[in-house]
């Protein structure tokens, strides 16, 4: 028998001329096979397949006396296991050959997982063709408007026929759009709102604009943006929105857009958090600002008489009560005038409102037409106490005119609120709890208990 105790190959064969194994070894990989069995019989009859053709090629080169070409032999061992075994032969001294082979097994398995992972690539392949192919049946039929927009360009990637429609591409469709500057298509106007929009969009993942004026047409539409992550450059997805039913304003031909934006009134639409999402020619005069951008995506509480919390107030009794009703304050415009205004205006849907619309009304004519300006109150409160001076303290005449100054104030911000002690304190700034006590200290009375709407 041949020695396997130092490292060698997994199988070693010594073979007579005709194919005879004379001796055989098997290296410790091959755990339960007895190379005994193999002695005496013919080589080929241990192979499988293409096995004795593969052995009679390799016994002619040895027996030539040559080093044969490596040749892998599906083989089969004595317990009936098959491998593949890739063998090379020399001559060896009595005139017959030597063969050594070695095992393929961890070949095999690797071209076999290598053979599984590529069939799962390609029925990966053919599933994303099938969502691609879905997904294009759908983005061509959609009857909206969609466009897909590089975040970073601000140039169309692609869209859809009902957007090539939209945006009047010339004559070819939409392969016209593709790579166009999508703010080419927007009223000039309107530009830094959209950019406003888009950047809003980019920071919180969507955003979306009631009315923005499109194409050469200069159609008001709706627009929603969404931005999707991908690998490469973001995406903004861009729907303009359209309704297929027309309304019975629609079917008598009544313009509301140019309606609004000939009112003499102001007309702004808000969202939750107070931002302009679109605003008329007449706020805009009341703004003193000269386009619409300037004012989409600012808050509105940056023109009112008491930035934070007049907007605060506003906000807090919309969102509570759905409306709001002669909520009087001042629009402090950007080049220093001031309108004296009251806000009205209602929130849609019902419940919890995602929007806003309100009317600003000047008032500065009425207010200068009724006769005599109103009494100063703080005035004549604190007039007694000058009357004090020499026959109180310092300390206590202090003491006295903050307390004056408290009272009116509170009874200002209830008046303001229409006695909504919620309101009051958010436009103080105090906690409900404070204002309470403050009340039952001045002997104020005529505050609601319940947290009733601006009126």
């Amino acid at each position: 028998m041949i020695s396997t105790e130092s490292p060698g190959p997994d199988v070693l064969l010594v073979v007579e001329p005709e194919g005879r194994i004379v001796d055989a070894s098997f290296s410790g990989a091959l755990v339960g096979e007895t190379s005994e069995d193999w002695i005496g019989r013919s080589w080929s009859e241990t192979t499988v397949d293409a096995g004795p053709d593969k052995i009679r090629r390799i016994l002619q080169s040895a027996q030539s006396g040559q080093v044969s070409a490596f040749r892998q032999i599906n083989q089969r061992f004595p317990s009936g296991r098959e491998l593949p075994i890739e063998y090379t032969a020399v001559p060896s001294g009595s005139g017959g050959v030597v063969a050594i082979g070695k095992s393929l097994q961890a070949v095999a398995e690797l071209q076999s997982r290598l053979v599984a992972a590529q069939q799962a690539l390609e029925r990966d392949y053919w599933k994303l063709r099938q969502v691609e192919t879905r997904y294009r049946l759908l983005f061509t039929a959609s009857r909206d408007a969609v466009l897909l927009v590089h975040a970073n360009t601000l140039r169309i990637e692609e869209a859809n026929p009902a957007a090539a429609a939209v945006l009047g591409a010339n004559g070819k469709g939409v392969a016209d759009l593709t790579g166009r500057p999508f703010l080419q298509d927007v009223a000039p106007d309107e530009r830094d709102g959209v950019e406003l929009l888009l950047r809003r969009a980019r920071e919180q993942g969507r955003a979306a604009s009631p009315q923005v004026r499109l194409g050469p047409s200069g159609t008001a539409w709706a627009i929603r943006v969404a931005l999707m992550r991908t690998e490469g450059e973001p995406l903004f997805l861009v729907q303009l929105g359209s309704d297929a039913t027309e309304s019975p304003a629609e079917e008598v031909g009544v313009d509301l857009e140019r309606l609004l934006e000939a009112s003499p009134d102001g007309f702004v639409v808000v969202d939750r958090k107070g931002v302009i999402l679109r605003a008329n020619r007449s706020f805009l005069d009341f703004a003193q600002l000269g386009a619409e951008g300037r004012a989409v995506g600012q808050s509105l509480g940056r023109w009112l008489g008491r930035p934070g919390a007049d907007l605060t107030v506003l906000l807090a009794s919309a969102q509570r009560h759905g409306a709001i009703r002669s909520f009087s304050t001042v629009i402090h415009g950007d080049l220093g005038g001031e309108v004296d205004v009251e806000l009205s205006g209602a929130g849609v849907p019902e419940g919890q409102p995602q929007m806003f619309a309100v009317v600003v009304r000047d008032v500065g004519r009425r207010l200068a037409s009724g006769g005599e300006p109103a009494p100063d109150r703080l005035g004549a409160s604190l007039r007694p106490l000058t009357d004090q001076i020499g026959k109180k303290t310092l300390r206590r005449l202090v003491r006295d005119t903050v307390g004056v100054v408290e009272r009116h104030y509170i009874e200002g911000a209830l008046d303001l609120t229409g006695g909504n002690r919620t309101a009051a304190a958010e436009l103080l700034g105090l906690s409900r709890q404070s204002l309470y006590a403050k009340l039952k200290r001045y002997h104020i009375s005529g505050a609601a208990d319940d947290d009733s709407p601006l009126t």
